[in-house]
């Protein structure tokens, strides 16, 4: 589709759906593996706070896992929004059956308009009696098979198949996922609505509170990272780049690297390369947190450094933004449809190191901005987006895909 093809029909729907339907109820589904929050457990809360905050919206129901329950239950103020915990084993088998058979028996019993798949799974469309939607983060079974191993990325890959093939509707979190979508599910695509809609940025209401687990003094130096030890994060690269910065004496004996996320395959292997560097005193890795700790690192540190080879979105990096931080990011597509003009980028070609820690210096000798005029991650921008897409889906428009671009 052209640009100006692209423009026409998103005014046309834009009409169109001026008024949502009212008092809809949503489903968002987020029973997830993980016991302590990701990305994906952020993303369904976000997108759960900011659907109840619009008048259009009566009820969404946010349905996750019973070793989740503590996490969410400490995010909405908002009566509107409802959890139901679901109490099973946590394994994969066990997960992947309920998908598959008790999903749509709790789905059903709800009488919702529409149900949206946080994240892709196995399930059967037959047996849902309304429209479901999927996010689409990111196509890695494919284009980065090494982030879950074999033989776990074939199961991955005939997951995403058959929940991309299943859902009357995809909402990719940025134009990069959605290029991706187009290259390895062009065909299956092509009689399906589909839309482009960024991650809601969520810290309105948040208290900053300095973090226990980090152990870092008042007013102690300190770059941070936010994200999940895989081999796309490009992690041991950011190691050995603030080991060389310690050596050139760009950085202060006090000054810290700090590593938020989850546990990964290549936690092991982080922790051996800190130990060989000896800088177990200056690198933290640090794979639980609370939000309002978060919030108080973004708002504390000198750079906020995303270093990765591929992403689908990175929500650390818009939050990053929405606090307006000192940022590094490599020079990857992703991270230039979503990165402000105010980003350093870096060449991931030829001597990484030596080009991220030149990003580093420079970057550091930088005025601090404090303006944030991206509204692209705003609440009204996302929900006004995503009620436009379960509009298009519940009142069985025909519409051609890619219709809606991001504003």
């Amino acid at each position: 589709m052209s640009e100006l093809q692209a423009a026409r029909a998103k005014s046309n729907f834009d009409n169109q759906f001026d008024t949502y339907k009212l008092n809809m109820h949503i489903i968002i589904v987020a029973l997830h593996r993980p016991s302590k929050p990701t990305g994906v457990c952020r993303h369904a809360a976000n997108l759960a706070q900011c659907l109840a905050d619009t008048n259009e919206v009566a009820q969404v129901t946010l349905i996750i896992g019973a070793w989740q329950q503590d996490y969410f239950e400490t995010l909405f103020s908002s009566k509107k929004i409802k959890l139901i915990g679901v109490d099973i084993k946590n394994n994969s088998l066990i997960r992947n059956l309920w998908f598959l058979f008790g999903l749509p028996v709790l789905v059903n019993s709800l009488h919702a308009d529409i149900v949206y798949m946080s994240f892709p799974f196995p399930f059967l469309r037959p047996l849902f009696s309304l429209p479901v939607v999927s996010t689409i983060h990111d196509l890695y079974p494919y284009e980065n098979p090494e982030v879950f191993g074999y033989p776990n990325v074939i199961f991955n890959r005939l997951f995403l198949q058959q929940c991309i093939a299943n859902s009357d509707g995809l909402a990719c979190v940025s134009k990069s996922t959605l290029s991706s979508l187009n290259k390895y599910f062009l065909n299956t695509c092509l009689s399906k609505h589909i839309t482009v809609i960024y991650n809601y940025v969520n810290f309105n209401l948040i208290s900053c509170e300095q973090p226990n687990k980090t152990n870092l003094k008042e007013d102690e130096p300190f770059l941070l990272c936010v994200a999940q030890h895989r081999k796309n994060k490009n992690i041991a690269l950011l190691i050995e780049t603030f080991s060389l910065l310690n050596k050139q004496q760009y950085l202060s004996d006090s000054t810290k690297l700090v590593i938020v996320g989850s546990t990964g395959p290549e936690t092991d292997s982080l922790y051996a390369q800190i130990s060989a560097l000896s800088l177990q005193e200056r690198v933290l890795l640090v794979n639980s947190i609370q939000d309002k700790e978060l919030c108080w690192l973004y708002q504390n540190c000198k750079i906020f450094v995303a270093p990765s080879s591929q992403e689908g979105f990175c929500l650390p990096l818009a939050e990053a933004m929405y606090f307006s931080c000192k940022i590094v990011c490599s020079d990857i597509p992703i991270f230039k449809e979503i990165g402000s003009h105010s980003c350093s980028y870096f060449d991931l070609r030829g001597d990484a190191v030596s080009n991220l820690s030149q990003a580093i210096v420079w970057t550091l000798k930088l005025p601090l901005n404090q303006t944030n005029d991206d509204f692209r991650f705003s609440k009204s921008t996302v929900a006004s987006q995503y009620l436009k897409f379960f509009s298009s889906i519940t009142n069985n428009d025909t519409l051609p895909p890619y219709f809606m671009q991001p504003e």
